[in-house]
């Protein structure tokens, strides 16, 4: 058989966009067949006629549509990702595990910024059913008994009605309720590791600490907290007090000039519920012309790239974001997925020097 070759109509200067039906038109095949080989359709195509619509769309640069690729296949050659800041590079880095994984099965990834608002959700849950993605990855925290107002939609009814139409949901946490028996859920050890780092900056001689987290009932920032305060805790520490923001640097910045006002001892503790937290935190301690290490020291959650470069280094806790992110693709694509280890490590720098008291 010879190869098709790029007609006239497809390499003059004038030439419209290649439709499907001119790629049926080069190969000599129907319209349907042409459908099948080019928008993923389940029924068997032969070989000869499948490599002739393949050269006829590659000579013609034709790209297939991926509304019809949904209507053929039932779902779309897409993962949604949902991320509640696409500035913080926590969601960053997930961001780049799941694309690492698209990449390998020759899928799209689109993120959408929920900003952890249940009707900014929905609102995007309820698109993205419309365009029908093969899979849909949960990435922000989400809150607990949160009130979502009289007649609205449930971002849980949403994510019901999403695997209805054959998409798959993968959560960070806990699985959503809403979701039914495919969803899956990428656990991350949140309240172990802030456990481990508090048993750490016991044992280095601090015994006051300062938390500071987001809204009550987020529940990231609620493991983190809770568990930060058990392990200093059982190490002789004691969490004096936790002021409350939100996930972004402003608001660690905020809830550390907050703290500065009502009064920081020298040798207190600290503890950012994220990297992101902790180095707002430390431009405030640096604003009120205070010491981080020596005179306050501060702690974080997460180990973005940051948080090597500033001076002092942060102490946080390290988590495996790229390879998390990576397994929420997989999760969304293997039937037979269990989720590997993501081991969390503290990582202990320059910010957290130790007080002497230890021991």
């Amino acid at each position: 058989m010879s190869p098709v070759s790029p007609s006239p109509r497809a390499v003059s200067s004038d030439a419209h966009a290649a439709t499907l039906q001119d790629v049926a038109r080069e190969a000599g095949v129907s319209l349907a067949t042409a459908s099948r080989v080019l928008n993923g359709s389940e029924r068997k195509v032969a070989g000869a006629f499948r490599e002739r619509v393949e050269r006829a769309a590659e000579a013609l640069g034709y790209t297939p549509n991926m509304s019809a690729q949904a209507t053929a296949r039932g779902h779309s050659p897409v993962i949604a990702l949902l991320v509640a800041d696409i500035a913080d590079p926590y969601f960053g880095q997930i961001a780049a595990g799941v694309a690492r994984g698209a990449d390998e099965r020759g899928l799209v990834v689109t993120i959408s910024i929920t900003e952890r608002d249940p009707e900014r959700e929905n609102r995007i849950l309820r698109a993205l059913r419309g365009q029908r993605p093969q899979g849909l990855i949960l990435a922000a925290s989400r809150a607990d008994g949160i009130d979502e107002g009289a007649g609205s939609v449930s971002s849980d009814s949403e994510l019901e009605a999403f695997e209805r139409y054959g998409g798959r949901v993968v959560a960070f946490g806990d699985r959503p309720t809403g979701a039914g028996d495919r969803a899956r859920a990428i656990t991350i050890d949140n309240a172990g590791g802030a456990e481990e780092l508090g048993r750490r900056m016991a044992a280095l001689g601090y015994r006051t600490a300062i938390g500071i987290g987001a809204a009550e009932g987020v529940r990231t920032s609620d493991d983190r907290l809770n568990g930060f305060a058990r392990g200093f805790g059982s190490g002789g520490g004691h969490m004096e007090r936790i002021h409350r923001g939100d996930f972004r640097r402003e608001s660690g910045a905020a809830a550390m000039a907050a703290a500065l006002a009502e009064g920081v001892e020298p040798g207190t503790l600290v503890f950012g519920m994220s990297d992101v937290v902790a180095l707002g935190a430390i431009s405030a301690i640096r604003a009120a012309g205070r010491e981080v290490g020596a005179d306050i020291a501060v702690c974080g959650f997460d180990d973005v790239p940051a948080s090597g470069d500033v001076t002092p280094a942060l102490t946080t806790v390290r988590l495996p974001l790229n390879a998390a992110g990576y397994q929420a693709f997989r999760a969304i694509v293997d039937d037979d997925w269990t989720q590997g280890p993501l081991p969390v490590e503290v990582v202990v720098r320059g910010s957290t020097p130790g007080n002497g008291q230890a021991g």
